[in-house]
């Protein structure tokens, strides 16, 4: 069995046997590896060159057989590997979801034609693209369609797509700025020399030449705007034809049109020596277009780099407990991975050894880092402190927090509110206008003034072109979307910042949101034969079945009896009532905690013990319908629940306390928050219920944290899931304050209130710009070159004054 016979030899890509004679070989892992076919020779090599050879290393089977394909293609089979896709496809629900990164997206129009054409695709579920952060968030049925073929599908269109990595794009982006320089200096040159010829045949510097002189100008002229047209020109040219080709208008498709025919008319007038010239208007319209979207593209990229930036965060590599390093992204659940001082956390995972501080202002905005002991949970991306910990894995790299916030903030700005789809199609007809308008203008012009025809056309096909409002919403939600990020406001619907304009109306939870969540017990009242011990030891082997601040104040008490040896034994079939309590049995009795009707069900005198009872009492437990003890709770009042009240009453907000506690602790701390309204011992269906009996006219902010709170999260107008709550609460709310400072919701109202502004400044600049320029163009007092910084400024205004919203104190 030797090497020169191949015989016994099988393919390093897909594990059938290599053909003797066969001399297929890629180097992998530093080795030369055989393979069977040049199928799989282009695929292994696709794959080394793309960078993906650790799939590779962590693949658990061979590759199916490779087939020779165009090589624009083979790259894309790649992401159809399960393995491959762990990186970046998520599985929802009986889908998969990817983020894109996007190449050649230029305007609103392209990102319409994407969605369009992709959504003929047989297996796409859904598609959304963000012009501003140029990525789109994918939602595909692996059954009836496969990546690659959907990606084909993007660059038939003439777009690049891949999956979305902070590095590539990042590397994409220095790339399309490098090629807009290179387009740019060329223009640039260009129009200096073309300028200085038509100043001189402008003001007849040269006016007592010959004909023959003032012809051999303008071939100069010509020789310089050539390449101008062709190549600094190019990006124009391939937009407007994505969209003819689409039969859709985009920006581009009259910018391209005004200098095809300025080049072809001063062309025809060169050539035959006779009529007007415009090498310089194109030069230079080229050059100030050019200019405005490098300028344009360094702003939005200023403004989208925030939720990319958080991905960097995360290390490239990790130290298993072992001491070997392995690359950070193919840890698996259950890994266990040492954290030295200062390094960066590779994974979401649980403490298993050590304490430590973490420093977690990326995720919270929080400067202070926070004390993080065995058992507590940490994330990807934050900063170890002063301590050595070892950490267990929980969650892969694609479902990490950091991980849910980028991909979250994506998914909220892809969501277009009304306004800004309003705008997209306002803009496609506007487009349409501008052509019919135009054309009315030449043949205006042609008819009364043939020689000035051509350039007043020139004139109002750019002047009037409606980039500025294309760009005028999705940059103000990109902006305000980072803002909060860096605030600790994670968004996860895109209709947040419309609503949080217009609530009238405050619903929140008492406890672990206006109070701080750490419930402490501070009176014990006996009815029965049990010790106080054995009643909080009972108490707390219950509430060990329970997420909520209350069950934590149970959680030292967990097998302390030392009297009674039986009282450590568990509870079996425990079953979690939401809004009412526990209940399990134990040697065949009973046991309920929780509100003193849920615990006295099927007491014959509950109705008696009830009204008797003292309502100082939050908890009670009881055996077989008859009481055992009775807990009284202290929760502290968060510092900042005073302001958050007093600010939103400020506002014209009424606030309501909704609480299914219904102790004298409710009654008290709505008497220190001075709210509007209390309403206490609600059940989960109750506050659904309160919420909807508002009147319609009421649009209202729910915040809460826990289980119980989920139902009303999810069926309010708008909802706040505090960060410390439990998993349910946050997937039910619109919104998620990581920080759990209730303070930064009313900046998030606040800063929603300027992104409503902007937009609204925004839109007026750009509509209003229009409305004037338009017949000021079509009656010939605009030159081209006018038009040319009149489009590019009013774009570059529009994204900068967006950009005034990353300022979230300004």
């Amino acid at each position: 069995m030797t090497k020169e016979t191949n015989r016994f030899i099988d393919c390093y890509h897909c594990g059938d046997p290599v053909p003797q004679g066969c001399h297929y070989k890629v180097e992998i892992l530093g080795k030369m590896r055989d393979m069977c076919c040049p199928g799989c020779e282009a695929v292994a090599t696709t794959i080394v060159e793309s960078g993906l050879t650790s799939y590779y290393e962590y693949r658990t089977a061979p590759a199916e057989k490779a087939e020779l394909v165009p090589q624009k293609l083979k790259s894309l089979l790649l992401y159809d590997h399960e393995e491959v896709q762990q990186e970046f496809v998520r599985d929802v629900e009986n889908s998969k979801e990817v983020c894109l990164s996007l190449d050649g997206v230029s305007c609103a129009a392209c990102a319409w034609l994407i969605e369009k054409q992709l959504m003929r695709e047989s297996g796409v579920v859904s598609i959304r693209v963000n012009t501003t952060t140029h990525r789109a968030l994918l939602k595909w049925d692996p059954v009836k369609a496969k990546l690659s073929h959907l990606l084909s599908a993007i660059h038939k269109l003439g777009y690049k797509a891949a999956p979305f990595e902070a590095d590539a794009q990042e590397q994409q982006y220095h790339n399309a700025m490098k090629q807009y320089l290179y387009r740019l200096g060329v223009a640039g040159i260009a129009t200096m020399q073309v300028m200085m010829l038509a100043v001189a045949l402008y003001f007849e510097v040269f006016g007592d030449l010959d004909t023959e002189f003032r012809n051999y100008l303008r071939w100069v002229s010509l020789i310089f705007a050539t390449p101008v047209l062709l190549y600094s020109a190019f990006p124009f040219y391939m937009n407007a034809w994505r969209n003819i080709t689409a039969r859709t208008l985009g920006m581009d498709v009259p910018v391209s049109i005004a200098l095809l025919f300025a080049y072809v008319a001063s062309l025809y007038a060169t050539v035959m020596a006779k009529g007007e010239v415009f090498f310089e208007s194109i030069s230079m319209f080229t050059f100030f277009l050019l200019l405005g979207r490098f300028l344009e593209m360094r702003a939005r990229r200023h403004a989208a780099a925030a939720s990319a930036n958080l991905l960097k965060l995360v290390p490239a590599m990790a130290t298993l407990k072992d001491g070997s390093q392995v690359a950070a992204k193919t840890l698996k659940i259950g890994d266990v991975v040492t954290i030295l001082p200062g390094d960066s956390l590779p994974a979401d995972g649980e403490i298993l050894e050590g304490e430590t501080t973490i420093d977690e202002s990326m995720l919270t905005g929080e400067p202070m880092p926070v004390p993080r002991r065995v058992g507590e949970q940490i994330f990807a991306g934050t900063i170890n402190g002063e301590g050595n910990i070892t950490l267990k894995v929980m969650k892969e790299r694609q479902n990490s927090l950091i991980s849910n916030i980028v991909r979250l903030q994506d998914e909220a700005q892809m969501s277009k509110p009304k306004v800004a789809v309003m705008a997209d199609v306002v803009a496609r007809y506007f487009v349409a206008g501008i052509l019919i308008i135009a054309a009315g203008t030449w043949l205006y012009w042609h008819q009364y003034q043939p020689d000035d025809a051509l350039w007043i056309t020139l004139a109002v096909l750019v002047a009037t072109c409606p980039c500025a409002l294309s760009l005028a919403t999705p940059t103000a939600l990109t902006c305000s979307t980072s803002s909060l990020g860096r605030l600790g406001i994670l968004l996860r619907r895109g209709h947040v910042l419309e609503t949080l304009c217009k609530i009238n109306q405050l619903v929140i939870d008492k406890t672990g949101t206006l109070t701080e969540g750490n419930v402490r017990l501070v009176d014990t009242q006996l009815f029965g034969k049990f010790t106080q011990l054995q009643a909080l030891s009972f108490a707390a082997e219950l509430e060990k079945f329970a997420n909520h601040p209350i069950a934590k104040a149970f959680a030292a008490y967990r097998g302390r009896s030392i009297e009674d040896e039986d009282t450590r034994y568990g509870f079996e079939s425990v079953e979690n009532v939401i809004g009412c309590g526990l209940k399990g049995q134990r040697n065949r009795q009973e046991w309920r905690i929780g509100q003193l009707p849920f615990v006295l069900e099927n007491n014959p005198d509950a109705e008696v013990l009830i009204n008797s009872a003292d309502n100082s009492y939050q908890v009670w437990m009881s055996c077989d319908c008859q009481l055992v003890a009775a807990f009284r709770l202290d929760d502290p009042i968060r510092h900042d629940s005073v302001e958050l009240v007093q600010q939103f009453q400020a506002a014209g907000i009424q606030v309501t306390m909704l609480t299914g506690d219904n102790s004298i602790s409710a009654q008290t701390v709505a008497d220190k928050l001075q709210v509007n309204k209390l309403v206490s011992g609600v059940t989960p269906e109750g506050k659904l219920a309160y919420l909807r009996s508002l009147e319609t006219t009421d649009v209202a902010l729910m915040i809460g944290d826990g289980v119980n709170d989920a139902p009303v999260l999810a069926g309010a107008h708008l909802s706040v899931a505090m960060g410390g709550g439990t998993d349910v609460a946050k997937s039910s709310a619109d919104m998620v304050l990581l920080g759990d400072q209730l303070s930064r919701i009313l900046r998030a109202r606040q800063l929603a209130l300027r992104t409503k502004k902007i937009i609204r400044e925004n839109l007026l600049w750009a509509l209003g710009y229009n409305l004037v320029i338009l017949p000021l163009a079509v009656a010939g007092f605009v030159a081209p070159y006018i038009a040319v910084v009149g489009m590019s400024a009013s774009s570059i205004i529009v994204v900068s004054n967006s950009l005034r919203l990353l300022k979230e104190n300004g």
